[in-house]
């Protein structure tokens, strides 16, 4: 087959212990799933989960320095667990879910805050505050064949070496399996879907030159420096 442009590369993560990647198909984030963080942008942490998706090429690995994004003023982090997906989900009930999991990371849902809350203000999509370029920074992958599937853990976050979030992946208003579950009966998840699994409290703004240091105990962590 041949296309009329060249193909872009297929975006991929590190997996920790061998050579292979992972790649990324689709990224799938999941809305305020942390009671505190709910309460801290003013709805109820009792809704059910909502989803919304970033750009696959939106991947940057640990390490990378990160350009602060043109049209806002309140570029702000997020600390999440990821989870990679290994094969085709639909339907899934919770007590199965952890069969179609490959493994885990750390990540960062970058948000342009002013352009979100203007957007959900207004009743429009959140397209141009959570999905633009380098907007998903991400760790390498642990398989779950090696860390297991975990269920508690430390989730933190420093800016500077100032800690900014911290929490336990335990408080979770809805766990892995569940939203992997609920994610799988609206679209079909595919090897190579990213979840990310939604942030605690304490999300704030970055600058340019701030150091960016996310991890979840046990699995993984990630750094970024903003430029």
């Amino acid at each position: 087959m041949t296309f009329v442009i060249k193909p872009a590369d297929t975006p991929s993560l590190r997996v920790a212990g061998v050579e292979d990647r992972f790649p990324v198909r689709r990224i799938y984030c999941i809305g305020r799933n942390y009671a505190a963080h709910a309460r801290e942008m003013g709805v109820d942490e009792r809704d059910p989960p909502f989803f919304f998706m970033k750009p696959a090429d939106a991947i940057v690995e640990s390490g990378a320095k990160i350009h602060y994004p043109p049209k806002t003023q309140n570029y702000h982090y997020e600390s999440e667990l990821i989870v990679g997906i290994k094969k085709t989900a639909k339907n899934v009930k919770p007590s199965e879910a952890n069969e179609f999991i490959f493994g885990y990371g750390v990540g960062l849902d970058m948000t342009r805050r002013d352009l979100q809350m203007e957007a959900r203000e207004k009743g429009r999509p959140w397209d141009m505050g959570k999905g633009f370029d380098n907007s998903a920074p991400c760790s390498e992958l642990h398989s779950a064949n090696i860390i297991g599937h975990p269920t508690k853990g430390r989730i933190s976050l420093t800016v500077n070496g100032k800690t900014k979030q911290d929490a336990d992946i335990k408080d979770m208003i809805w766990n892995v399996p569940e939203s992997l579950s609920y994610l799988s009966t609206f679209v079909t998840l595919e090897a190579g879907d990213l979840i990310m699994t939604g942030t605690p409290s304490g999300v704030g703004p970055v600058s340019p030159g701030d150091v960016i240091v996310a991890a979840v105990e046990g699995v993984s962590e990630l750094t970024c420096t903003i430029c």
